[in-house]
């Protein structure tokens, strides 16, 4: 019977070292590809920036701009561009875009754009309208992708197919940190409570600013999908590495504890041994 019980412990153990090699591989797969990451998220950020502060500038200093992406109107149909993830094994990460994303959604009114395999596979599976498939594997999308979308994007606005388009992404604040959040990229809010209050405008538009705002428009929305998904890979990596390490770690407690058990199944065949011997040579 102990003897058994030790076959058993040696191959849970042989079991257990061969998951902790996978897991560890993987945590230090996603650690090297996480510096790459975090210099890609940094590189893109003032890339925002500037267009953010460019559209602003527009619209708070042109009294005449009367443009179709600042109209507010009533929303009957909303456009939600969702970025997931191709693959498990990082925590909580998909699931917790998803739910987010999901969460207050109208299914009837809703037309879903999905980046990454699990976003497709999600929205697919509540049966909700996908405005294109193309995007299934989030790992492969360049930022001409990132472009084209958002022409997609505001073609659709632009045309009345939907009146409200919403990013869903996750922010990546540390390896520790990673934050799902929603934005609103159409229509465009402009504050206007300084509107010139400090000083004009002193940038001057060619042909003029309304041109120039309607062309930035499209080039504006592939900027944030593609800092998105940015923001979004490196979340799902650093995610992916902690929950790798506590993996790694649990398995590390489980030899220790299969180890113990095993020395003490092998102590008990041992003196059961010691015990048949003396009982045969008392005979």
């Amino acid at each position: 019977m102990a003897g058994v019980s030790m076959k058993a412990v040696r191959s849970r153990m042989k079991s257990m070292e061969n998951t902790r090699q996978i897991t560890k591989a993987m945590e230090m797969v996603a650690a090297s590809r996480m510096i790459k990451a975090e210099e890609r998220i940094n590189s893109v950020r003032p890339y925002f920036k500037t267009m953010y502060e460019t559209l602003l500038d527009i619209a708070v200093n042109n009294d005449e701009l009367d443009s179709e992406y600042l109209r507010q109107r009533e929303v009957k149909k909303t456009c939600y561009i969702v970025i997931a993830g191709d693959r498990g094994l990082a925590g909580g990460y998909n699931a917790g875009v998803l739910k987010l994303a999901y969460a207050g959604m109208d299914e009837k009114s809703a037309v879903v754009l999905p980046i990454g395999k699990k976003a497709v596979e999600f929205f697919r599976a509540r049966k909700i309208s996908l405005l294109t498939e193309e995007y299934a594997e989030a790992a492969s999308v360049s930022i001409s992708d990132c472009f084209t979308m958002a022409r997609l994007v505001s073609g659709l606005y632009s045309d009345g197919g939907c009146d409200r388009v919403t990013l869903v992404y996750t922010q990546y604040v540390s390896v520790l940190q990673q934050n799902p959040g929603k934005l609103e990229l159409l229509p465009l809010v402009a504050d206007n409570s300084g509107k010139k209050a400090d000083r004009d405008s002193l940038i001057i538009y060619e042909p003029d600013s309304v041109e120039v705002f309607k062309a930035i428009i499209p080039e504006y929305l592939g900027g944030l999908i593609y800092g998105a998904l940015a923001e979004s890979v490196a979340s799902e990596l650093g995610a992916r590495r902690t929950a790798m390490d506590n993996a790694t770690k649990n398995a590390d407690e489980m030899l220790e504890n299969l180890n113990l058990q095993y020395n003490r199944a092998r102590q008990g065949a041992i003196t059961q041994e010691i015990t048949e011997i003396v009982a045969g040579s008392s005979v």
